[in-house]
């Protein structure tokens, strides 16, 4: 059938229901009634996570009681996120969903699964971010009257099948790829934790040194503290959400407009410790590689840069994303409003174990850094595969294939 032979109309012409959820109080014990949270909804479709414990009478509201096949989407959340949408599979116990979200049930001439595709599509999510309110990306709104306005291709539901069929199958290899990258951070976290051993016992290994930390990190040096803009003209200044998983995470920069101290630019081997952030991820750590020509670091970060000669930057940050790190890294730390804060003078009397011979650091190191490699290599082909789905999809809604 022709691209041009599809009629679009809205939305609300192909659903017989949309309806937001529903708000009860979180209970605290098992009720055998489940909640989904807003982050059930991710980029790539339904996830059974972040549930609670829902009251019992609950069940008495039987408008907000889901079965497999509704379609749910976020009503409330960031702007990347909002309007995304997933099909709920049953969990096996009655569950309800949030008044972030409205569920949908289509009419007999549509398939939900198609209905998804349709709102996860590029161009239906960048229709759904413009129809969104609010006043900070972090929270914005769609109404169900907004949404019933987004474009819906006609299709007879014999090509609404076909197309089903051919995104699930890039899907089921999208899942097997997800399947492998969660292996093989389970091969790394192991890999982790048995380099490190002697962190588990009361005495060092021989071959083994262990001291304060402020012993072989002589400063712990903060960042500045310059009101930032996205204006690339200016020198780009890692915050928080800029370290993720031992490496520098620079898609979302800020800049400083004006001169920073040049004390402050950051150099091939600084390791960057987060000591602002929420419980979860306080801690964080990343040694800077000279990813870009100039940068420097904001206040709610720390430079700790070991004594080269008995220590390398990256087995320090290796050692500081050790779980058993990261908690004593939260024991440490003193609550603020709505996050947590590490003294850095008290990070630097946490005791560290290390291999007093450089040379094992260094194979440590390697050894956890040829996982990160196989990790990358399957990212790659992820994204690539995602990108290929993007391209199918816009194809298939619009005729070409």
């Amino acid at each position: 059938m022709a691209a041009e032979s599809w009629e679009q109309v809205p939305l609300g012409a192909v659903v017989t229901e949309i309806r937001n959820g529903t708000s009860p109080v979180e209970s605290q014990t098992w009720t055998g009634v489940q909640m989904l949270g807003l982050g059930c909804l991710t980029l790539n479709g339904f996830q059974p996570r972040q549930l609670k414990h829902a009251p019992s009478a609950s069940l008495g509201q039987h408008t907000a009681v889901l079965r497999d096949g509704d379609l749910l989407v976020s009503r409330a959340n960031t702007r990347e996120l909002v309007g995304v949408a997933g099909i709920y599979r049953d969990i096996g116990t009655p569950c309800i969903y949030p008044d972030l979200m409205m569920r949908l049930r289509s009419s007999e001439e549509y398939v939900p699964e198609f209905l998804e595709i349709v709102l996860r599509a590029p161009k239906a999510r960048r229709r759904i971010a413009a129809l969104a309110q609010g006043t900070s990306d972090s929270m914005v709104k769609i109404s169900g009257a907004a949404l019933r306005r987004v474009p819906v291709p006609v299709i007879p539901m014999r090509e609404q099948q076909r197309i089903v069929e051919l995104v699930d199958a890039v899907s089921a290899q999208e899942r097997a790829i997800e399947d492998s990258i969660t292996k093989l951070r389970r091969v790394r976290q192991g890999a982790l934790l048995a380099a490190m051993a002697p962190l588990g016992g009361n005495e060092s290994l021989k071959g083994w040194a262990r001291m304060p930390l402020k012993d072989i990190v002589p400063t712990a040096e903060y960042g500045v503290s310059e009101a930032l803009d996205r204006d690339s003209r200016g020198i780009a200044v890692l915050r928080m959400n800029n370290l993720e998983s031992g490496r520098p995470e620079l898609s979302d920069l800020r800049y400083s407009p004006v001169p920073l101290p040049a004390r402050l630019e950051l150099s091939h081997g600084d390791v960057l410790f987060n000591r602002t952030n929420s419980i979860d991820h306080i801690g964080k750590s990343a040694m800077w590689r000279g990813e870009i020509p100039k940068a420097s670091f904001a206040s709610y970060l720390v430079r700790i840069n070991p004594d080269a000669s008995r220590l390398i930057p990256e087995y320090l940050v290796e050692w500081l994303m050790h779980p058993l790190v990261r908690q004593r890294v939260r024991s440490i730390s003193t609550v603020a409003v709505q996050q947590v804060n590490v003294n850095p003078t008290r990070l630097r009397e946490l005791v560290i174990d290390m291999p007093i011979d450089l040379g094992e650091q260094r194979r440590i190191v390697d050894s956890l850094y040829a996982c990160d490699a196989q990790i990358s290599g399957e990212q790659e082909e992820l994204r690539k595969l995602r990108a290929l789905k993007t391209g199918l999809v816009d194809d298939l809604l619009s005729g070409k294939a």
